[in-house]
């Protein structure tokens, strides 16, 4: 039988794409964005005994790193640098960049602009759970989650509408 370090490992191995888009979600920069999935992981060490599997890992895993994220955004005062030109290195190898990162990376730049409960939304539709888990997850009504993800959706486009990207 595996240890509780080896489980705990297992469970981040399979499921790190959640921190991953939750760091892309709150951190502009690569380093911020390394440095909030390192506190995410280390916070989630720390709430390990808590997680009692009345839901699947991954629900209890998001909840756990999304309000890590919040407290280390607003811990830190940082601030989104969201100028409508893109970053000079990025601008440089946009030829050779990839049509998928270069959407990505407007989704991403988008997204950080939404409210918190907007990137919970986009979030959860992007795991592909359904109207009602979102719901259940967030604490709404289902036909609430429908409408505000709906919003959400054609915020994102709007935001990305204003970058000079279309998809």
């Amino acid at each position: 039988m595996k240890n509780k370090e080896q489980e705990f490992l297992a469970h981040i191995e399979t499921n790190k794409g959640i921190i991953h888009k939750i760091c892309k979600m709150y951190m502009d920069t690569a380093d911020d964005q390394q440095d909030l999935f390192q506190e995410i992981v280390y916070q989630l060490w720390k709430s390990y005994d808590s997680f009692q599997e009345q839901s699947r890992f991954s629900t209890w895993m998001y909840r756990v790193s999304l309000n890590t994220a919040i407290v280390f955004f607003k811990k830190e005062r940082r601030q989104l640098h969201t100028s409508d030109a893109m970053p000079e290195h990025l601008a440089e190898e946009e030829h050779r960049t990839s049509e998928k990162e270069l959407q990505l990376y407007h989704f991403y730049k988008a997204v950080q602009q939404l409210e918190r409960l907007e990137k919970a939304l986009v979030f959860y539709h992007l795991e592909n759970y359904s109207h009602r888990e979102i719901a259940d997850n967030l604490g709404i009504s289902e036909g609430n989650a429908r409408v505000k993800l709906n919003r959400a959706k054609i915020k994102l486009k709007e935001l990305i509408k204003l970058q000079g990207y279309e998809f």
